[in-house]
């Protein structure tokens, strides 16, 4: 297991109640990192996620905002912030494919306006927003973001045309806001791979065991080895402008 002290440390993580953002938290949380937990507002579970991560604990704070939203977005990233007292890392993990089933890239009527709309506010424009209102406090304390991108972003074909599009497009941000931030602030990515998450479990077996057949390990990805690929480009100072995949060799 990859470990690193974070004692001192304060952390955001957008989309943090369940899957990866669940495991990257309750992970910088151990590793010493005071933790701002972001969920939507009208989510049920996350007062219950919080308080078990308390009680077993880890420093963590609530930080309710919808990423989507324009106004939302920015004042949740302020307010935890203010929390937190400083603000050393952005895990930028929000995100949606607005479908529960794939949807053929020849369904072309399929992708709306809305279906479009829904994805791009979340996974591509509301990560910029979140890294536009942190820059400031990470350039303050010359810290990291690292997003969560996907392999659909790499050419593997993804639950819809929208989504696979918005998990390029912030490939595409992440090497640009190295760019924009640089040196004061770090900008990496980690594109998972199919991962064992709430999200997935529902999936028909044989959906889940065609992409399987399709990767080298011939398994699944765990949260945790997300979460321990976070932590790795939080904290290696020499790495900026990367898209690390975790797939189980999807992509070779």
């Amino acid at each position: 297991m990859i470990s690193a002290d974070l004692e001192g440390k304060t952390v955001l993580v957008t989309g943090g109640v369940s899957g990866i953002g669940l495991a990257t938290a309750e992970l910088f949380a151990a590793s010493g990192a005071k933790v701002a937990l972001n969920h939507l507002p009208d989510d049920p579970g996350a007062s219950d996620v919080i308080e078990r991560l308390t009680e077993n604990g880890l420093d963590v704070v609530p930080a309710p905002g919808d990423v989507s939203d324009p106004a939302q977005g920015e004042a949740m990233v302020q307010q935890a912030a203010g929390n937190l007292g400083r603000l050393d890392i952005l895990i930028n993990n929000a995100g949606t494919s607005n479908t529960r089933a794939p949807i053929a890239f020849d369904d072309l009527g399929a992708m709306t306006e809305d279906f479009w709309s829904k994805i791009l506010q979340t996974n591509l424009i509301g990560a910029f927003r979140c890294a536009r209102a942190a820059a400031p406090h990470l350039k303050a304390t010359q810290g990291a973001i690292v997003s969560t991108a996907s392999v659909a972003g790499l050419g593997v074909p993804g639950s819809s045309i929208a989504y696979g599009a918005s998990k390029g497009a912030l490939i595409n941000l992440t090497r640009s806001l190295a760019h924009a931030l640089a040196p004061d602030v770090r900008v990496n990515a980690v594109a998972p791979g199919l991962v064992r998450t709430p999200w997935t479990d529902p999936w028909p077996e044989s959906r889940k065991n065609d992409t399987i057949a399709n990767c080298l390990l011939k398994r699944m990805v765990e949260p945790d080895e997300i979460a321990e690929t976070m932590l790795f480009l939080a904290c290696n100072p020499a790495i900026t402008g990367q898209t690390l995949a975790v797939d189980c060799g999807r992509t070779c």
